[in-house]
């Protein structure tokens, strides 16, 4: 697809492998399907992964990376501060930089795109008079809430949990009291008023990218568009570019490890792959209880162990995801004899995996996942049903898209975020979509929605009309 004259995109990504790698993929888009000379600014992590991420980028020289000093905040946020409120406040900081960055380009930008923590950014698009862009690397309900926060706010007067019913949101399903986004939990938290204030000033841009598509979510998208519900509260037309997911530089028959070697072995779709994202860690108790859930339901599985919570969230991993690979120390994490009987049903991986080539290995039938938006469109892109999982930021509501919505996954009756999961429990959810006729049904659905992403990417799908609008 190419433009009368050629664009110069500006990217700018906040730290976080979950808002990292879906920028990415869009500027790779960008660069090979428009005519644009693309720019990205990336704020980095300490994490050992994101480094290996960014170099792996950087070798196709389809784009220029250039990383910006993080800044220290030690000074305004507590080390314990909630991960919202962190990012939020390193990107507010990066500000001055990111700007004296944008201004010593040897081509000036013309067209301007932050993702959602760097939406105090928008305004340095001004100073070019060109158009400004907000990438919501999430689901369409995930941005209808955000955008209806500040009504809310006002219609709201306590904490949103202690509310009786559901909230209401236009044209959406109503957001379930354990669904609300982690900022909502405690309206006096700081991370509340950043997201509040996301809400805010998101619907200032000339219009939102959404990494979903029409044919995943067209209830919500259709109500968004509705000036009747949303014109006083958002004008700013929605883009979907979804799915807008990883895509490997390599086949997989280059990448003959051991544990792909072992998967080659196994009966299609006999292997549950489980993996928390590059966030989330469990406590030691729960970890015991998934290991002997596993033994319990005989199936196979790939499994990416992470060091256990001590003392930290269940997204203490977020800022350093890659750096514990320590493999003599898995045994200390899980139930004695576990290992040795996992030996001949499935893998141990520490820390890390190549998770896409894992997804769409033909072995692979279903994806225990903590339902981060990053992972929940590799798995519906590769065909894969899944277990919900969730444990922080949105995706309580990703989980219950996926199970009542779009009847793909199976999840847990207890909370995973608050209570433990039993081993029996997961058992039953094990089994449920690995071998009862309920999960060949979710398999079966979940191989359509892959599809229609593939249609959504091809020349005429929704995609390509976003693509065509917003360059315009």
């Amino acid at each position: 697809m190419k433009s009368e004259m050629e664009t110069h995109v500006v990217l700018l990504s906040s730290p976080g492998l979950g808002h990292l790698t879906p920028v990415l993929e869009l500027a790779k888009r960008l660069a090979t399907l428009s005519n644009s000379k693309v720019t990205i600014f990336v704020v980095p992590s300490l994490s050992a992964a994101e480094s290996l991420v960014i170099q792996s980028f950087m070798s196709l020289n389809l784009c220029r990376i250039i990383l910006l000093p993080p800044p220290d905040i030690s000074h305004i946020v507590h080390a314990d501060a909630a991960v919202v409120t962190r990012i939020v406040v390193i990107m507010r900081e990066i500000k001055p930089a990111f700007s004296s960055a944008v201004s010593a380009l040897s081509v000036p930008p013309t067209l301007f795109i932050v993702d959602l923590f760097g939406y105090e950014s928008m305004d340095i698009a001004d100073q070019f008079k060109i158009p400004k862009f907000v990438y919501i690397p999430s689901h369409a309900g995930f941005l209808a809430l955000t955008l209806y926060l500040p009504v809310l706010d006002e219609v709201v007067k306590g904490e949103y949990v202690d509310e009786k019913d559901a909230l209401f949101i236009p044209g959406c399903r109503p957001l379930q009291l354990e669904d609300v986004v982690d900022p909502m939990l405690c309206r006096s938290d700081q991370q509340y008023l950043e997201y509040l204030n996301m809400g805010i000033k998101i619907p200032m841009a000339d219009g939102i990218l959404l990494n979903t598509w029409e044919e995943l979510e067209p209830v919500t998208l259709a109500a968004l568009r509705d000036d009747k519900l949303w014109g006083g509260i958002s004008k700013a037309p929605i883009y979907p570019v979804g799915p807008t997911v990883t895509t490997p530089n390599r086949p997989i028959d280059s990448n003959k490890s051991e544990m792909f070697l072992w998967l080659d072995k196994q009966p299609s779709e006999s292997v549950l792959y489980i993996s928390f994202g590059s966030g989330g860690i469990l406590t030691k108790e729960q970890m015991r209880e998934l290991a002997l859930g596993l033994e319990l339901s005989q199936q196979r599985f790939i499994w990416v162990v992470r060091a256990p919570v001590v003392g930290k969230s269940c997204d203490g991993s977020f800022f350093t995801v890659g750096n514990d690979c320590n493999d003599e120390r898995l045994a200390s994490y899980l139930p004695e004899g576990f290992l040795d009987w996992s030996n001949n049903m499935g893998l141990i991986i520490s820390d890390w995996a190549p998770q896409v080539e894992i997804l769409r290995h033909q072995s692979v039938g279903g994806f225990l996942s903590h339902c981060g938006w990053n992972s929940t469109l590799e798995s519906i892109t590769h065909g894969v049903p899944l277990i919900a999982w969730p444990l922080y930021a949105e995706q309580r509501m990703t989980a219950t898209l996926l199970v009542e919505e779009l009847k793909i996954a199976v999840r847990s009756k207890t909370l995973p975020s608050k209570e433990i999961v039993g081993r029996e429990e997961i058992k039953l959810m094990v089994k449920r979509l690995m071998v009862d006729e309920e999960g060949h049904a979710m398999r079966a659905r979940v191989k359509q929605f892959k599809l229609s992403g593939e249609k959504a990417l091809n020349h005429n799908g929704s995609f390509f009309k976003a693509l065509a609008q917003l360059m315009r």
